[in-house]
This record gives C-alpha cells, structure tokens and sequence, in this order.
C-alpha cells in the first residue's frame, strides 16, 4: 500500500480487500479448471489404454480361433490323403499297406495333436463272414467288439500308430450315438465330420475326446465303404495346436453341453480370477458347434497394465496441491498485509513515516514470500526432469505412448509459467522502492537500446519530445516506457508492419506520454481490466503473459501521482497516455520540437 495522501480514511481501504476477494475466486475457478484437466487426462488416458488392450484381446482371441481353424484343416488334410491312398488300391487296403503308408505320413512329427490314423469299414451282416476272413488272415485273433444291435456293423480295420492305439482295433463304433452319429453324417454327406464328446478307449487318463471322419468310396466309386478316421484327445490336441506356456489367453471348449477342454482352473498359475476382458464365440467345425471361452490370463494382465494414468493423476495432484499451497501462502500474506493496514489505518494522519516504514515491510515480505515460491517450483521442475529421465528408455521405444512425453511438456511448460508469474509478482511488490534520484534518462539513447531490445527497425519505433533528458524518477519511467513498448511488440498480429510512436508533452508541470501503436487494438470491454493484476488477453498456455506487466505500469505511474488510460478499439491499434512530473531543473534545456530516433 502506498501514499502520499495522509489524510486516507477507513472506508477508502476497503478497495484492496474487495480485490483479494475477486481474485480468490478467480483462482478457485482456476483451479477446479485445473482439477477438471487433471481428471479428464486420468480418464483419457484410462480409455486410451482399455482401448488399446481390447485390441490386443481381440487379436489375441483371432489368433487362437484361427491356429483351431488351421489346426483341424490340417488334420483334415491327412485325413483325405488317407482316403486318396485307399481309393487308389481299388477302394480296399491291407494291413501291410496302410502301415506302410502311416510311416510315410509321419503323423508324430507333422500332425502333433492327434492320437493316429486308421480305417472303419461300413459292413452289412452279409459281408461280415468276408471281412472276418480277411482281418483275421492279417492279425489273428481279431474279433469286432462289442456287441450291439444297432443294425450296421462299423469296425476299426486298422489304426496307426499301433503300440498306442492296440484297444480300439476291432472297435465297432456304432455301438456308441456319438462315434455312430458322426460315422452316419460322413457317409451320407460325403464330408468330414467330427463326433460329439467322447472318451477314447486307448485313453489311459479317461478325458474328453472324439473322432474325425472322412469316407472314402469303393471300386466303382458308386458308394462309400468306409472312413479314414483319427481319434483325439482334446487336451493333446490343444497342446499341438496352441502352446498354453506361449499365450496370453486361457480358453475353455464345450460341445453342446459337455465341456471337453478347461483352463478356467483356479489351480492354474495363470489363471486371472477378475480377466481384464473375456468373450464366447462359437466355432462351427466339421458338423459340430463349439462354444469357445476365451479369458485373459494373468501374462496379458502384466504386459498390458500401464502406470502412465497414475502417473498422470498423481503429477496433477501434485501440481495442485503445490498451486494450493502457493495461494494459501499469498492469501495468508494479504490477509496479514491487509490486517496489519488496518491496525495502522486510524495513525496515518500522525504517523506517515512509520506508515512508509510499514510499506516496505510488506513489500519486503511480498518480495520474499513470491522468492520463497520459486523453491517448491523449482522442485516440480526438478521432478519432472527426473521423471523423463526414468522414463527415456520406455519414451524411446517404437511402442511407447506419445501422450507421456506429451503431459511430461505441459508439466514443464507450467512450471515455466509459474516462474515467469513469480517473477513478475516479486517485480510489482518491488515498484517504488527504487530510489528517484536515478540515473538520468536519454530519449533518444533509450530509444536506440529498445531497436536492439525488441529488434526494432528505426522506423518502427520513434519518439516526439520536446525534453531529451528526464531525472524526475528516471529509472522507473524508463521501466514504464519499456513494458509498454513491450505489451506492443508481444501483441502485434503480423497483418501490418508494427509501428510504435512515443510522443511527450509538457502541460502544467508534468509531462503527458503517449505510447500508440497499429497492432491488432483492445476492446473497449476490457479497457479497464487490463490494469488488473493477473489480466491477459493472451491465451494462458502463453509463459510470457502473465497479466502482471500493465499493473506494474499502472502502479508506477500512481506512485508518482499520475494516471494512466487507453484510447483504442479493436482492429485500430493502441494508445497508452499517463502522466509524469517534469524535472524543472531540466526542463528549460530542450532540444528541437520534433526527434525521431
């Protein structure tokens, strides 16, 4: 607070406390802005990655799908290359034959999965004496089993490889709905087909498995006689097919009712109790549908959980709280500030020494608090470094997320912001502290230093005066002319060369400046708001606008007892006029009306 007046009453004070009360507000708005941003980056970020995950999911889940799909193709594939090589010996193979062409199929080392290949021959009753005969002419002692009357005789002939597949020769599958129905589809549809769930009689371990057929027709190509079959244990053929240890997801398989495959098991070590994502689909394979659960397992929860939102929350919060603390400091300040005022308000009149003595206490102490702001300022930019530097390998890497690297800039460029607002907070509470018996001030020199300053042509800037040399407070007009010179170039459009004209005259003593010029111009809504601490017509990204530098030059102005105004409408430039006093002691030493610098 500053005065030349002693003679300040009680209600005149109250100005200063219905400022701090606007400008509360005004950063309680800035801050739930701020807090707003803050959590509309988390939850960005959030969906960002929930996105990208399904993605994956759902590759994942196209992945396994389609090794399912390729897997039974191929098998399929062997399945008709059986039926190509019966059909090729006149729709009837021997024991010594077949064996001879299994070796040659290598069903171990191509056909990983599958429990073997063989041969179901379709017989009525009437054949049955005939193809005994001949069975037991290759192994003696076969015999068809077991007994049934369901009409249709469906023997397994033979089945390679024979060491693991011995108890299912002889085998008639029409005993069973499932292994018949399967059988029946083939022949009538000449296709592949697979049977519904069964338990393989070769299955030591007794799980779910199930036949894969595909007819093949006899010498004259005008019936089928038989199938080439391969028997499966689901849960080896899921091995072949689909490494569990080299996938990030755990599938379960039901056929009709009856699940054949499960690794929904809680005694997994991958199993995710709570899977980030899960779906069904159904599989329509070789006459059957099977329901296929997908889940992700705990290996797709540890490559695809990110602490990039976290990150992002908590560096808000912190930043808020920091911000909070700062005005906490300053409204703890001014409240001192504005109690102490008040306490010494009813001595003015007496004690107008002790009452400068006070003001530069405060201002001493509004320098040192906004000083002290610079430290906690300093450390979040010190943080944020420190962050980038922990999160360089991971922001280098192809994959990496350039919203990170992104809010790392926004952090460092408010940390910059706020080191420009300190700055200029700790110059405002330092006007009028300097001493007006300064060095005295040149025009012409000084306009010269602004061309090299501002990197101005001589053109664009010039000065009218009648006085080339001011002492009345030199230093602090000279801070005046600067900012205001300043606010021109910061604001200037680029539609139009920037031109600026300082023009001085004398009137009753003091001195009337005028700083105009043709930039882009100010509404007149905002004639008067522009004088405020903390007013921009900037956006607020900007670091450099601070809103503090036309209050510093209002403040100025005042302390030596002048005005400031503005005279400008949008589109038009600018013209900034304020008063100063005159140097009497120099003022009868004048230089021709008319200088351009």
């Amino acid at each position: 607070m500053h005065t030349n007046d002693p003679t300040i009453s009680g209600p005149a004070n109250s100005n200063p406390s219905h400022f701090g009360k606007r400008l509360s507000l005004f950063h309680v708005i800035i801050l739930t802005l701020s807090f707003l941003m803050t959590i509309a980056a988390w939850q960005f970020s959030k969906r960002q990655i929930e996105t990208r995950t399904l993605a994956r999911f759902t590759a994942a889940q196209e992945q396994t799908l389609a090794h399912i799909r390729t897997g039974m193709r191929q098998y399929e594939d062997a399945l008709w290359a059986g039926v190509s090589a019966v059909e090729s010996h006149g729709g009837d193979m021997g024991l010594a034959e077949w064996r001879a062409f299994a070796s040659k199929l290598r069903i171990d080392e191509r056909y990983p999965g599958i429990n073997g290949i063989g041969i179901i021959h379709f017989l009525d009753p009437s054949a049955l004496p005939a193809y005994m005969a001949q069975r037991q002419a290759e192994r003696p002692g076969f015999k068809i089993f077991p007994e049934h009357d369901n009409g249709v005789l469906m023997p397994i002939s033979f089945v390679e490889p024979e060491a693991t597949n011995l108890a299912a020769i002889g085998l008639d599958v029409a005993h069973e709905s499932n292994r018949r129905a399967g059988a029946v589809a083939s022949r009538t549809t000449g296709r592949a087909q697979i049977t519904g769930p069964i338990t393989l009689v070769q299955d030591a371990g007794s799980t779910p498995g199930f036949l894969f057929y595909a007819p093949f027709y006899g010498g004259e190509k005008s019936q089928i006689e038989g199938a080439v079959y391969a028997p499966f244990v689901v849960r080896n053929l899921v091995a072949g097919l689909l490494a569990k240890d080299a996938r990030d997801l755990h599938f379960s398989i039901t056929d009709a009712s009856t699940r054949i495959y499960d690794e929904h098991l809680a005694s997994d070590d991958l199993a995710d109790p709570d899977p980030m994502h899960q779906s069904k689909v159904a599989l329509e394979l070789y006459g059957r549908t099977w329901m296929i659960d997908l889940r992700t397992n705990l290996a797709f929860r540890l490559a695809n959980t990110y602490s990039q939102p976290t990150l992002i929350l908590v560096g808000g919060l912190l930043i808020e709280a920091l911000i909070i603390a700062m005005l906490v400091i300053m409204s703890r300040a001014n409240n001192r500030a504005v109690a102490y005022a008040d306490r010494v308000t009813a001595d003015l009149r007496t004690e107008k020494l002790k009452l400068a003595a006070t003001n530069a206490e405060l201002e001493q102490f509004a320098y040192v608090a906004s000083h002290d702001l610079r430290t906690p300022i300093r450390g979040i930019g010190g943080l944020t470094e420190m962050l980038r530097e922990d999160l360089d390998s991971y922001l280098t890497r192809p994959d990496a997320n350039p919203d990170i690297s992104k809010n790392l800039d926004h952090i460092a460029e408010r940390v910059t912001r706020m080191t420009h607002l300190t700055h200029d907070i700790m110059q405002f509470s330092r006007v009028g502290s300097t001493e007006k018996q300064s060095k005295p001030l040149n025009l012409m020199s000084f306009v010269s230093e602004m061309h090299v300053d501002f990197s101005l042509a001589p053109e664009q800037l010039t000065v009218t005066s009648p006085i080339n040399v001011l002492t009345n407070d030199a230093f602090n007009l000279r801070r005046v002319l600067e900012n205001l010179v300043s606010n021109a170039v910061k604001y200037q459009d680029g539609t139009r060369s920037l031109k600026i004209e300082i023009t001085v005259r004398v009137q009753n003593g003091r001195l009337e400046i005028d700083v105009s010029d043709n930039g882009p111009g100010i509404a007149s809504e905002y004639h008067a708001r522009i004088f405020n601490v903390f007013q921009t017509l900037q956006v607020s990204d900007t670091p450099e606008s601070t809103g503090i530098g036309l209050a510093i030059v209002k403040k100025m102005v005042e302390q030596n007892n002048g005005t400031i105004g503005i005279k400008s409408t949008l589109g038009n430039g600018a013209s900034f006029q304020f008063s100063w006093p005159e140097n009497q002691s120099t003022a009868m030493s004048r230089p021709p009306a008319q200088a351009a610098a």
